[in-house]
């Protein structure tokens, strides 16, 4: 049998959609499996896959045709060109966000109605986290989905500066570095590396995986941390905590519940972004100290 399965777009939804991927390619036991998706969720699973096919947003139409027929295609989004994509398949499914819960579990719902199981099929990575000489901190400014999602580079900055013992990592993605700068700028920390739009998929996998502490935005990073139980201090502002959260109990929240959010907007359409600018450094810095107090334990 051959099998196509298309990954989610985004890093965080692929992080979340791992261990539902990985039930799929153990369930069929495919002659010839074949990932498509994002650069950057084809990256997470290309070593599971016999081939990958990384999806070509401007020339859509011509690789449609040379995309290769299969027994089954299993896509892990409902797009209008993921329903398309299926006409070259004998048998073919696409996502319904219909399914509730967190998202982990809609994709495991999903899944299960495929291969007519009932399971939850945890996040699963397989790169072996980085060993820190120092007991390292990382902070991630960063969010690629929208600046809705994004906290402030001088407040991240406020928060480094007072964990003054750990060594502290800035992380980030392709065209968030001028994010990071501004995270520098504001730093008073004797020990710190930028490394911003440096890191592959895999080192950023490796590098998260060895911290001692995470602090990020709503990410595909932070998901990354959760699936290797690193102690993490989420900040949520318009996104939904009850869908997205790090799929682990190592974490702490930091959120305001406004009226108006969750907007799961990618800008705020009020033009307030009360939901970030009203979330202090204390509050952050306060999570921080409980999470490492509780880990070191």
């Amino acid at each position: 049998m051959k099998l196509l399965i298309e990954s989610p777009t985004w890093l965080g939804d692929a992080v979340m959609a791992s261990g539902a991927i990985e039930k799929l390619l153990e369930y069929f036991k495919p002659e010839k499996s074949i990932l498509f998706g994002s650069f950057v969720s084809t990256e997470l699973f290309k070593e599971k896959f016999d081939e990958v096919i990384v999806d070509d947003r401007r020339h859509r139409f011509k690789q449609f045709f040379k995309l290769p027929k299969v027994d089954l295609f299993i896509s892990f989004r409902g797009s209008l060109y993921s329903k398309v994509i299926k006409l070259k398949a004998r048998r073919g499914f696409t996502f319904d966000n219909k399914y509730s819960g967190h998202m982990v579990e809609k994709y495991s719902k999903y899944v299960n109605k495929i291969i007519k199981e009932n399971k939850i099929y945890p996040p699963k990575l397989d790169f072996k986290p980085f060993e820190f000489v120092k007991p390292t901190i990382g902070i991630n400014p960063g969010a690629t989905y929208g600046s809705a999602k994004r906290w402030y580079p001088e407040k991240f900055a406020e928060v480094g500066n007072y964990f003054k013992d750990y060594k502290l990592i800035i992380f980030g993605g392709p065209g968030e570095e001028e994010i990071a700068k501004d995270i520098e700028k504001n730093l008073n920390h004797p020990d710190f590396l930028n490394l911003c739009g440096r890191l592959s998929i895999k080192e950023l996998c490796e590098y998260i995986g060895g911290l001692k502490l995470f602090i990020t935005n709503d990410s595909g990073p932070m998901h990354i941390a959760a699936v290797y139980n690193v102690p993490i201090v989420a900040i949520f502002g318009p996104t939904d905590y009850k869908e997205t959260s790090p799929w682990s109990k190592n974490y702490k929240i930091v959120t305001k519940n406004l009226e108006c959010a969750p907007c799961k907007k990618r800008e705020c359409p009020i033009k307030t972004h009360e939901c970030m600018k009203s979330i202090k450094a204390d509050e952050v810095i306060e999570a921080a100290k409980e999470l490492l107090i509780k880990n070191e334990k």
